[in-house]
């Protein structure tokens, strides 16, 4: 019998206590008195109505339209857990919400669709788009991912960012660049052994060669071994890592490489593959909960090896929150109509260089036994609860919308 003091069940009652959720909508302005009410609402809400259809640009100045995201999800992929459904998403969606207005203080409505079907979500979505200064996609499985946000990116004049893609493809870029830096390696001449195909890992193997790295030095696995030239019914999406070899094993894969990246799932890096690792390898083991191999394991088997994972008890955790907040908030703050790659990159760069500043004392107070921080092997990347990352990657994001021309306001708040 439980104690009650479980995973499962603190988690149950922090969901269901004080009220159920973890979100809620509050008033901005004054509602003390008829006055106010009569400019809430009928008859003053018809001025700003007024100036928004003569100029759609000034919902941004007369709405709550510049600082809201839409994160929307239809279920398909729940965390790790698979197609479960809409409304079983909900938590995840509320809880994104959450790390939006907690983080970068940008206000969420959290949108669950109920179909599978890509042209009906595409609908659904274009159709409340104009709600929202940016929309975030989430938990959306692959394939279908990939063609939903494409299309909607094409249609709308406002951000469309899959996280699961590009979030965790922008921090994993950024830990990995200071990792091989630590290892005295360059992305150019670093070979890399990707395990996993789907969402996130084709959006960082996109990332990386966009850094630097060499497409004829990527092995990716899936279920079925190395995506070689004589694989038949490959998406689109394999079939753009295709390797002319004859290897066909993991163990193979990992021969002499530098650098593992995992987005599969649990114990599926071997000691053997990892011994075939080159000379000071580079593992990103990032399934979770628990990653491809556990970093005792992998230092038991390999004392040279840096380390990261999805997991908050390990150095080195890759986590989307790193990015995700601050890039809509840099893209919002300037009325962004996309999030193109300059500001994937820009955000990149700020995130490595950050890892790279002294630690000040209130990162290490909000991480307890933890007594100090410095760039190296247990520590490639920030921690998510530094509050420098507001300023300097919503800074960055900001800039680089502005000097690629997808800015639509080219003041960028201090955020100090």
């Amino acid at each position: 019998m439980s104690d009650g003091n479980t995973m499962k069940d603190r988690a149950l009652r922090y969901h269901s206590n004080p009220t159920p959720g973890k979100i809620a909508i509050s008033v901005t302005t004054a509602t003390e008195n008829a006055d106010d009410l009569a400019l809430a609402y009928s008859p003053g809400v018809g001025e700003p109505v007024k100036e928004i259809s003569r100029d759609p640009a000034l919902a941004y100045d007369y709405t709550s339209k510049g600082n809201l995201v839409g994160v929307v999800s239809n279920g398909t992929a729940i965390l790790g857990l698979g197609n479960l459904g809409a409304l079983a998403s909900k938590p995840v969606m509320e809880g994104k919400a959450l790390l939006f207005k907690r983080f970068a203080n940008v206000d969420c409505f959290d949108i669950e669709v109920t179909t599978q079907d890509v042209e009906e979500f595409i609908t659904v979505v274009a159709n409340i788009a104009p709600t929202f200064g940016g929309i975030n996609l989430e938990d959306i499985g692959a394939p279908h991912c990939f063609e939903i946000e494409r299309r909607l990116k094409d249609m709308l004049d406002i951000p469309v960012f899959h996280d699961d893609q590009h979030g965790t493809a922008i921090v994993t870029a950024a830990g990995l660049l200071n990792a091989l830096e630590l290892r005295g390696k360059k992305i150019e001449d670093a070979k890399l052994v990707c395990l996993g195909a789907g969402a996130a890992a084709t959006a960082i193997m996109i990332l990386l060669l966009e850094l630097g790295l060499n497409k004829d030095n990527i092995y990716m696995v899936d279920s079925k071994g190395i995506i070689h030239s004589d694989r038949e019914g490959l998406t689109a999406e394999k079939a753009m890592f295709v390797q002319t070899t004859n290897k066909r094993t993991l163990a193979e894969a990992c021969e002499d490489a530098d650098v593992f990246i995992g987005v599969s799932g649990a114990n599926l890096l071997d000691e053997q593959s990892l011994k075939n690792m080159g000379p000071n390898p580079v593992v990103f083991a990032m399934a979770n909960p628990d990653p491809e191999i556990s970093p005792p394991k992998a230092i038991e088997v390999r004392d040279d090896v840096i380390m990261a994972t999805g997991r908050s008890d390990y150095p080195n955790q890759v986590n989307n929150v790193l990015c995700f907040p601050f890039i809509f908030r840099g893209a919002l703050d300037v009325h962004a109509s996309e999030i193109n790659e300059e500001m994937k990159m820009a955000a990149v760069h700020a995130i490595s260089a950050l890892a790279k500043e002294p630690v000040p004392a209130e990162v290490l107070a909000a991480y307890p036994g933890v007594t100090s921080l410095e760039f190296g092997p247990q520590y490639i990347i920030p921690k998510p609860l530094d509050p420098r990352l507001l300023k300097a990657v919503a800074t960055a994001v900001a800039q680089a919308a502005i000097d690629s021309g997808v800015a639509r306001k080219h003041t960028i708040p201090s955020y100090d």
